[in-house]
């Protein structure tokens, strides 16, 4: 339901969503659809976090190809993470403000993404816990914090290229574990 909620995003602008066309997109009553996301607004949250998902999966496949290097496994994690958003049609539009999609789904990236900041951080610091670090808890906590934090407004506002900015996220990671 949530794929075909994104599709129909990009159809027809969030704001011309409605649980009766999502509804009749998927095949399913109205009350379905009411039964199986409660709102238009948990809808839009459980979209930004199926598309999380994918994002997640690139930090994931970086981290495998880097299992001995943490700064190296963060620059490709935010080099793929930056590159996917580039792509990214439903990011783009949200992100663009078009399709009518800013409106309401800018702020679940921006100002109320509890619930994306929060599962990205868990993905990323189990991945981090698994390298030897001379850190305290505390500080580690934060340096996942910022790395999420910085990598999130670049995918957000993007400045530079991928591949610049990850080096420069990977250079901030590096000083701060002193490498």
């Amino acid at each position: 339901m949530v794929a075909a909620a994104a599709a129909l995003t990009l159809e027809v602008g969030w704001t011309g969503v409605t649980m009766g066309k999502l509804a009749g997109r998927v095949g399913v009553s109205r009350q379905t659809v009411y039964n199986e996301v409660g709102s238009k607004s948990r809808l839009a949250e459980e979209m930004v976090l199926a598309e999380l998902a994918s994002f997640l999966a690139v930090v994931d496949a970086a981290f495998d190809r880097h299992p001995d290097d943490l700064v190296e496994a963060i620059r490709g994690a935010a080099r793929g993470v930056l590159e996917l958003a580039e792509s990214n049609a439903l990011l783009q539009a949200v992100v663009s403000g078009s399709y009518g999609a800013a409106t309401e789904l800018l702020p679940l990236l921006t100002s109320r993404n509890d619930a994306l900041l929060l599962t990205a951080t868990d993905a990323v610091r189990r991945r981090v816990l698994a390298y030897d670090l001379v850190i305290d808890v505390r500080h580690l906590a934060a340096l996942i914090d910022m790395v999420v934090r910085v990598l999130l407004s670049h995918v957000v506002h993007p400045v530079g290229e991928p591949s610049a900015t990850a080096d420069d996220i990977a250079w901030i990671l590096g000083r701060t574990l002193g490498s």
